[in-house]
């Protein structure tokens, strides 16, 4: 009961939290890039995780979104301690926002097959753009500025089901004395999933995530992927907001170490059509380093 209770004090927690804003970078393959959007999942894959992800938002649209992200996170020797390090750039058009933060996480058992994780997250957002015409205006002058920033989330999971609730940055952000509001303003993350047999070899695992960002609709991701074999993952995904896609994707276990995916989304026919805009291209690298508790068997780590 205590389980059920996080888990709907969480998915209440986010629809009390519709705020004001402009969009930050969201992904198809979200559920294997958690990292990026709540601390509380660092070190909670129990060995050093290294995720590089590249999304080409749009392909056909001039300058069009482009995003990058890389994270590193591990447990410490005492496994209820883990933490990392996320970086993200956006790009789009003349405009470049990095973040640079650091992700600490504290794990309590709250059952013999559940724990519940605390995450802090802390560092900067850079905001930069050249100048844009002769400089006249005071808003064509070149922008590059450093705001710091923090945020925070709860994580809870066992072996084939999790939920979690964040809030990568506390703070709203104008850039340029508030002439020019920027992209640092306050997004709120709800996800949860699952994992089924279907058969000896093959599972199911739905997941969702909801966001929630200051003036914006907000957004609902579904998504069903299946496991073939432990190594074979491939799935389909649809968001539902003003601009509603449908995605697919696929991942490979090359080796115990690596996992290499890639996924397609396709945006809605008007949507598309009015943008001249073709799919939008995702690339991810996963590298784990490591043993989960060596000596002692556990259930292969999904989430």
């Amino acid at each position: 009961m205590k389980i059920v209770n996080a888990i709907l004090l969480f998915l209440l927690l986010s629809l009390s939290s519709i705020m004001s804003a402009q969009q930050l970078p969201q992904f198809t393959q979200y559920m294997f890039n958690t990292i990026s959007i709540n601390p509380a999942y660092a070190g909670s894959r129990e060995k050093l995780n290294i995720t590089a992800l590249h999304r080409q938002q749009w392909e056909g649209v001039e300058e069009n979104p482009v995003t990058s992200t890389f994270s590193i996170h591990s447990p410490l020797r005492n496994d209820k301690i883990g933490i990392g390090f996320t970086y993200i750039n956006d790009h789009l058009g003349f405009e470049d926002t990095n973040f640079l933060y650091g992700d600490f996480s504290y794990t309590l058992p709250i059952s013999y097959e559940a724990n519940l994780s605390f995450g802090l997250k802390g560092g900067f957002t850079n905001y930069s753009r050249p100048q844009i015409g002769d400089g006249s205006d005071s808003e064509l002058v070149p922008v590059n500025q450093w705001t710091p920033n923090m945020g925070a989330g709860v994580y809870v999971s066992s072996d084939r089901w999790y939920a979690g609730f964040s809030a990568p940055r506390f703070f709203e952000t104008n850039f340029m004395d508030g002439e020019f509001e920027g992209v640092g303003n306050v997004s709120y993350y709800a996800i949860a999933g699952i994992v089924m047999d279907l058969s000896l070899d093959f599972k199911f695992r739905p997941s969702v995530i909801s966001k929630f960002t200051n003036g914006s609709p907000a957004t609902y991701d579904v998504t069903a992927g299946f496991l073939a074999y432990e190594k074979f993952w491939f799935g389909a995904s649809y968001r539902f907001n003003d601009a509603s896609n449908f995605g697919a994707f696929m991942d490979y276990q090359i080796s115990k170490d690596f996992r290499l995916g890639y996924a397609y989304d396709l945006p809605r026919g008007d949507f598309r059509n009015s943008l001249g805009a073709s799919g939008t291209h995702e690339i991810i690298l996963i590298f784990e380093l490591g043993k989960r508790n060596p000596g002692v068997f556990k259930s292969p780590r999904y989430f």
